[in-house]
């Protein structure tokens, strides 16, 4: 096995990547999802407008980078990580409009 098939994510079987993008779209869903409950929250409060500026910077970032981490892995990892971050605005739809 040469040095470049050990570091190519795209040599890893499914049932690694596949569970693994998931958990890591599950995890970026959250983190985006709560960016963007503290950008609606600053805008409502009249907050610094820099402040949210940057929140939706940082969290369009965040995703991306994720989502560029997850398509190195294939087609598959990034639909998977696409299916973790819609399961994860799902949850916290759920969680909100229980608290509500």
């Amino acid at each position: 096995m040469d040095e470049r098939a050990m570091i190519d994510p795209a040599t890893l079987p499914y049932t690694v990547t596949l569970p693994a993008c998931f958990l890591g779209g599950l995890v970026l869903g959250y983190i985006y999802f709560r960016a963007l409950r503290l950008t609606a929250n600053l805008i409502v409060s009249h907050g610094h407008p820099l402040l949210g500026l940057a929140l939706t910077f940082g969290r369009l970032a965040l995703l991306g980078a994720g989502f560029y981490v997850a398509v190195l892995a294939g087609a598959l990892a990034l639909l998977a990580a696409l299916a973790g971050v819609l399961g994860a605005k799902a949850l916290m739809l759920r969680q909100y409009r229980e608290a509500g």
